[in-house]
């Protein structure tokens, strides 16, 4: 039998390796949401939201959000703005994680890190991502030519001058070449609204 005490070393031990733990996942490992509460109140563990734990004194990461985001939304990506600082074209700090769902995936409730849910189709939402380890955790962000053909699909809500910004970024910092832009605009149904802006930005190339 697992005795309070072992379990809560089993419980420092798992999130000194994986950084940030839902308390699903410390249950699975024997660990009972008693002594992760009592824990909590003797500041062992911290509560970064509903479910969430941490370390108190972990090593936080710049995109330390990002590794929060991906815990509490698990089938979530990280798409749009946050994807775009994640891969270094925009000057904008979004001060919520934009995250990618589903059309009938559960959002969380508010709480915790600021999370914006953006529902995408599921052909959309499974196309072009990758996985980055963040503080150990594994995070799922959209590559750079399909975030930037995202922002001009959902311009209206991140703003044009956003998107725009995204695109010669990316050109700029060769983190997507004309040819792969094309190709995700065209998925996501925007070659129309992305091609003069390529056009433009590749003519003097």
């Amino acid at each position: 039998m697992v005795t309070a005490r072992s379990q809560r070393e089993v419980a420092r031990g798992l999130l000194k390796r994986h950084g940030i733990l839902r308390l699903r996942e410390l249950r699975e490992s024997g660990i009972t949401a008693a002594t992760i509460s009592r824990m909590e109140r003797a500041g062992e563990v911290m509560r970064l939201s509903r479910g969430v734990y941490q370390l108190p004194d972990a090593d936080l990461e710049p995109n330390h959000s990002l590794a929060e985001a991906a815990k509490r939304v698990p089938k979530g990506v990280v798409c749009l703005v946050s994807a775009l600082a994640f891969h270094g074209l925009t000057d904008q700090l979004p001060s919520r994680v934009w995250i990618a769902i589903g059309p009938k995936d559960w959002a969380p409730q508010r709480g915790g890190p600021g999370i914006r849910i953006v529902r995408f189709t599921d052909a959309l939402r499974t196309h072009s991502v990758e996985t980055h380890s963040i503080e150990g955790v594994p995070v799922r962000i959209f590559g750079a030519a399909k975030t930037v053909a995202d922002c001009f699909r959902h311009r209206r809500t991140v703003g044009l001058p956003v998107a725009i910004e995204g695109l010669q970024e990316a050109l700029r910092q060769r983190k997507a070449t004309p040819a792969e832009i094309a190709r995700q605009a065209a998925t996501g149904g925007v070659s129309t609204v992305v091609r003069p802006y390529l056009e433009a930005l590749t003519a003097n190339a």
